[in-house]
């Protein structure tokens, strides 16, 4: 008798969480398109930046074994 109150109780618990995820769902997220200036890209102006890009040097001795 109790095994058939404790599959019950599991049972009512189960179908609450998932009326809670039907009913209760996050919000969608929704962009705010005010903050952009256009849609559209400058190509020569991001060439531009690449060229005054940091480089670094970078001694690599990955692939040396010592003997």
């Amino acid at each position: 008798m109790r095994a058939h109150y404790a599959i019950a109780v599991v049972a009512v618990i189960l179908v609450g969480f998932g009326l809670k995820l039907i009913f209760f769902s996050a919000p969608i997220a929704v962009a705010h398109t005010g903050v952009v200036k256009s849609v559209s890209m400058d190509i020569s102006e991001m060439r531009q930046s690449i060229r005054n890009l940091p480089v670094e040097k970078l001694h690599d001795m990955t692939l040396v074994f010592s003997d």
